[in-house]
């Protein structure tokens, strides 16, 4: 396990705990489930997928319906950058806030009417801050309206093959009516399809993987600092994104990913709880999350060999021939038929 030595408290005894698990369990063959007791709160629905093909490593669950919370924000991104790569939107292109965009409430960096922003400033502040306001500004700015984005969302999905998955938001907040059919609805499956066009298409991994930023320089008198959400970025070895999440009804969420000697995992777990069914502050997802990525690395076959060229193989390089030297270079150097270097020393005179 490639964990940095700065892990701290619950995350350093559990990972301990962690690596017992993954030992005991590294030879089962992928898409069996682990055991149910110790899943039963750990998550709700789970999947290991190899970025590369597509091919699932592990599932326990994974068609399982639940809200993705702010793990919404990795499909705002997705539309998003659609819209940059069409050339209507630039990185650069001002934001002018408004009211509705200042009142999400959630996680927030708290923008106000009378701010301006950029796109990509926004973007950082949706997907480091995880901020509900950046992202319904976004939304806006983006399609013109945020119901507008939002058929963009889902259109999006269906070009995916996100067969169970509706968006109803650019944010992942709750539905007011508190009902989770009423809000967006996704399966871990589904959103390891979004996961993998993101690492694959987008450069998404520029703003997950960033741990800190200011937020407002230039434009607020006291910028404000971000904190990634994403308790895994510099402690696990190669994880770079993706997004958390986390809702009463969704539970604690997180597509995570991680790129080891030119490989990489991704890991969706949603509806996560920590024992007895209590919120942790996302301690036992995290936990998961990092036995995922192990199981993950370890079903992937190992990385190709490069093989040796046959000497009659037309692919092999012709020998080449070195340019002649100068004569005065020439008279120091020993014949070309000599069979072993020359080496030449002078003893001193008596």
């Amino acid at each position: 396990m490639i964990i940095s030595r700065h892990f701290t408290g619950w995350m350093l005894s559990l990972t301990l705990g962690t690596a017992t698990v993954f030992a005991a369990g590294a030879r089962k063959q992928p898409g069996r489930p682990a055991t149910a007791a110790d899943n039963a709160t750990a998550y709700k629905g789970a999947i290991v997928t190899d970025a590369s093909t597509g091919n699932v490593l592990f599932e326990d669950r994974a068609d399982v319906m639940n809200p993705p919370a702010s793990m919404t924000k990795l499909m705002t991104f997705a539309v998003v950058h659609d819209r940059l790569a069409a050339g209507t939107l630039t990185l650069a292109t001002p934001v002018k806030i408004e009211t509705s965009d200042a009142k999400m409430g959630g996680t927030q960096v708290f923008l106000d009417p009378r701010e301006t922003f950029s796109v990509e400033d926004l973007i950082f502040a949706m997907m480091i801050q995880s901020a509900n306001d950046a992202s319904h500004a976004l939304a806006r700015a983006t399609a013109g309206s945020v119901p507008a984005f939002v058929e963009l969302m889902n259109a999006k999905a269906e070009a995916l093959g996100m067969k169970n998955t509706t968006f109803r938001t650019p944010h992942g907040l709750p539905p007011s009516t508190r009902k989770a059919a009423d809000g967006d609805l996704t399966s871990p499956r589904d959103f390891s399809l979004l996961a993998r066009h993101l690492v694959q298409h987008t450069d998404v991994l520029k703003y997950t993987s960033v741990r800190l930023r200011t937020f407002g320089a230039g434009v607020r008198a006291q910028p404000m600092e971000m904190k990634n959400h994403n308790n895994l970025l510099g402690k696990v070895g190669g994880v770079d994104g993706l997004k958390t999440g986390f809702t009463d009804a969704a539970g604690y969420c997180l597509s995570a990913t991680a790129q080891r000697n030119g490989r990489r995992v991704i890991v969706v777990i949603m509806g996560s709880l920590g024992p007895g069914g209590q919120r942790d502050l996302g301690r036992a997802r995290d936990i998961k999350a990092i036995e995922l990525l192990e199981r993950g690395f370890a079903a992937l076959p190992p990385a190709p060999v490069a093989a040796a060229v046959p000497a009659d193989s037309p692919l092999r390089p012709a020998p080449t021939t070195p340019a002649p030297k100068p004569a005065a270079a020439n008279a120091a150097t020993p014949p070309a038929s000599s069979a072993e270097p020359m080496i030449k020393f002078s003893m001193p005179k008596k």
